[in-house]
């Protein structure tokens, strides 16, 4: 139905702020692991980018219970908004992680899901930046799919390599715990795009 009174569009933009953040934050852990020395210098700066998710987070909410029209569903404007602040929730916690294990030293697979993990956020802001355009965005949410696919398999090998080769068992725990949690990053921004799977089809 036609509305003379216009539906508030700037929640898209703020989408785009919240998944800049992200991907901002996720360079930050993959020049932490390419330089371990830098580790706790980085790791600020990534908690200051949680912080500011959070309060992106909060300034959409607060702006979401005062808007009467909204561009899309109530339930998956606050959907998005809260995956996207998973996704930096969870980076803040692989880079605090970085620093109580003490890590001077990164293995490959690490930085190899660090990377794979800086291309899928790359792929969410192209995705939330398409978000009007309809079916175009799907190209990036299928690319996220993918991300989190490979992330899948170098997660496994490596786990599989850990066991076999670590004999320290307090290095077995960290290194499986980064693994996960790197793993479980990418499972995050694969929730993202199921979100935004969902609006396009539910508003095709």
């Amino acid at each position: 139905m036609f509305s003379l009174i216009p539906k508030e569009e700037k929640f898209f933009s703020m989408f785009i702020l919240m998944a800049q953040n992200a991907h901002e934050a996720s360079k930050l852990l993959t020049m932490m692991m390419e330089q371990p020395d830098k580790i706790r210098d980085t790791a600020q700066s990534i908690k200051a980018l949680e912080h500011k998710g959070d309060r992106m987070t909060h300034d959409l909410i607060v702006k979401l219970n005062k808007t009467f029209i909204v561009p899309i569903d109530r339930e998956d404007i606050y959907g998005l908004s809260s995956k996207l602040d998973d996704v930096t929730d969870l980076i803040e916690s692989i880079a605090r992680r970085l620093v109580l294990f003490k890590v001077t030293e990164v293995t490959e697979p690490a930085l190899e899901l660090a990377r794979v993990l800086q291309r899928s956020t790359a792929a969410i802001v192209l995705a939330v930046s398409e978000l009007q355009n309809g079916l175009k965005v799907m190209d990036s949410c299928i690319e996220i799919n993918r991300l989190e696919d490979e992330a899948d398999h170098i997660y496994h090998i490596a786990l599989g390599k850990l066991f076999e080769v670590e004999r320290d068992p307090i290095a077995l725990i960290k290194w499986k715990e980064l693994y996960e949690t790197l793993e479980a990053s990418l499972d995050r921004c694969e929730d993202v795009a199921n979100v935004i799977e969902g609006i396009v089809v539910k508003n095709a």
